[in-house]
């Protein structure tokens, strides 16, 4: 069977205020051209369908659409990220069409959906992990011995095991064997990670070891942007392929240079045939950066980003007057202009850099330094105790809103 291999659409987004619906609409008319052109017996769609957890109607419409156009040619399994809501992206699941898996229940992570081939054999097994938000699924997937640890290692642990029982008890019965895909979205350890994902932080804990998903023929992971492959190691011989299809589109300027694609993978009995195949997707248009003087940037300096768009840093030592309405009159896709005068003697080491990725590290030192900074200034384990909690209480909400 030949598997496509997409997430991360999140339809509705914006990018720096740009509506991005029409290219994502693009992206979409590409894909089933693929599907047809490259025979797709199946499309696996990682997570992170939407933007957000009540999508504006036309992203709606447009997953409506394109799924319709999908069922015409092939068979679709999706499943819920971080950023869909998993109640709202489920619904009616029991009552949609043929070829049509939409798999968003935590307790069904055991359950696989079973693909046929053009001639109605069992092709493939997929078992489709929604974003497991450990707060809910370490009781959904508890065991008799209680709740599970409050962390995304922990539930995807026991959410494999619900996968391995199930495969075992196929292989005891005898019979071909078939080829296991696993779909799921989540922050595996030894993935690169962008600027545009949320936060998945629970407990300080928000990556999974790869060996957990060791067995599988292959592991269709969602949530980093960047397309890249995770290292597995094999299991009794068996190899594990895992990957990230990344984003369809560039989501921020930390994804300018990558090559944004989806996975086209083929399997056989004995599990994943070559290796995967990455299928490039159209670019509406290239994300840039531009740095110098007003005058450098209007003259030739511009000349390549014109039709880009484009972050412009200016480093004129004193902000130019009507500096953004200038820049755009040259070049008019700049998305963001940033005055950026060179550092005054004495400064530079000692400039406050708000870069960290963390959130939670960025309240601390917020707290730091509003006590006037030092050691003793710092958040004591009952205050970050406090910040964390509040952090996490704003994720969820977000997720439920």
């Amino acid at each position: 069977m030949r598997i496509l291999h997409t997430s991360d659409w999140h339809l509705g987004r914006t990018l720096h205020g740009v509506n991005l619906l029409g290219h994502q609409s693009a992206y979409l008319d590409h894909l089933v051209e693929v599907v047809r052109a490259e025979g797709i017996d199946a499309v696996v769609v990682a997570g992170d369908v939407y933007d957000r957890a009540i999508p504006p109607v036309e992203a709606v419409e447009l997953l409506s659409g394109t799924l319709r156009r999908l069922l015409e040619v092939t068979q679709v399994v999706v499943s819920p990220g971080n950023h869909d809501s998993a109640a709202r992206l489920g619904f009616g699941a029991d009552l949609m069409r043929e070829g049509l898996h939409v798999r968003a229940r935590s307790r069904d992570v055991g359950t696989a959906v079973e693909l046929h081939d053009a001639e109605g054999n069992l092709g493939a097994l997929v078992y489709a992990l929604p974003y497991l938000d450990p707060d809910d699924a370490r009781h959904v997937l508890a065991s008799e011995d209680g709740p599970l640890a409050r962390s995304h290692e922990a539930v995807t642990t026991a959410a494999m095991e619900r996968v391995q029982a199930d495969m075992a008890r196929r292989r005891a019965r005898g019979g071909a064997p078939v080829p296991s895909v696993l779909a799921a979205h989540t922050f595996v350890v030894g993935g690169e990670a962008s600027e545009s994902e949320r936060d998945i932080r629970v407990g300080g804990v928000d990556s999974v070891p790869s060996g957990v998903f060791r067995g599988v023929d292959y592991v269709a992971l969602g949530h980093l942007h960047g397309p890249q492959r995770v290292p597995v190691a094999d299991l009794d011989g068996r190899r594990t392929v895992a990957r990230y299809s990344g984003s369809p589109l560039a989501y921020s300027f930390s994804e300018m240079n990558h090559r944004k694609s989806s996975v086209v993978v083929d399997l056989r009995a004995d599990g994943v045939h070559g290796e995967p195949e990455l299928i490039a997707a159209p670019v509406p248009r290239r994300l840039t950066e531009v740095r110098g003087t007003l005058e450098e940037i209007l003259g030739e300096l511009g000349e390549e980003h014109v039709d880009c768009w484009t972050r412009v840093h200016v480093t004129d030592p004193a902000r130019p007057e009507n500096l953004v309405a200038r820049v755009r009159a040259r070049l008019p896709h700049a998305l963001a202009v940033l005055h950026e005068p060179p550092a005054r003697v004495g400064e530079g080491a000692d400039a406050p850099h708000l870069t960290a990725a963390d959130p939670f590290d960025v309240c601390c030192d917020f707290v730091t330094h509003v006590r006037g900074g030092g050691e003793a200034a710092a958040p004591d384990e009952a205050e970050q105790a406090v910040l964390r909690r509040a952090l996490e209480n704003v994720l969820a909400a977000e997720r439920s809103a």
